[in-house]
C-alpha cells in the first residue's frame, strides 16, 4: 500500500483528501503545513507527497525546494487554490522548482485519484 503525505493549512480541506486518498486505498499521513510535512518525511518517507502552495510556517514553493534538494527522488503533486495571483502562476512555479504534476483548487476526487495513480505509477506494467 502507498503512503501519501498531504500538506495543507486548511484542515477540512486536509482532511477530505486524506478520506479520499484513504478510500483510494491508500495509506495517509498528514501535516497542516511544509515545515511539518519535511519533518515527516524526514521520519518516514512517502511514495508521493501532495502539498499546497500557499501556507503559513513554510509555504509549498520552499517545501517543494527542500524537498527536492534533501530527496531527489520524491515524487510531489502541487496544489493551490491561488491568492494574489491566479492558482496557475503558482502552479507554474511549484512545477518549475520539482513538482511533477499540479492541480488547481477546486478539482474533483477522481482527477485527484488520476493525478495520484499517474505519479505513482499504477496500473502500468
Amino acid at each position: 500500500m502507498a503512503l501519501i503525505l498531504v500538506v495543507d493549512d486548511d484542515d477540512q480541506f486536509r482532511s477530505m483528501l486524506c478520506r479520499t486518498l484513504e478510500r483510494g486505498g491508500y495509506e495517509v499521513v498528514d501535516a497542516p503545513n511544509g515545515k511539518e510535512g519535511i519533518r515527516l518525511y524526514g521520519k518516514r518517507p512517502a511514495d508521493l507527497v501532495i502539498t499546497d502552495i500557499l501556507m503559513p510556517e513554510k509555504e509549498g514553493i520552499q517545501t517543494i525546494m527542500e524537498l527536492r534538494h534533501d530527496f531527489p527522488e520524491v515524487k510531489i503533486l502541487a496544489i493551490s487554490g491561488g491568492g494574489k495571483v491566479r492558482p496557475d502562476e503558482y502552479l507554474f512555479m511549484a512545477k518549475s522548482f520539482g513538482a511533477q504534476r499540479t492541480l488547481a483548487k477546486p478539482f474533483e476526487q477522481k482527477e485527484l485519484l488520476q493525478a495520484v495513480v499517474e505519479l505513482l505509477g499504477e496500473g502500468q506494467d
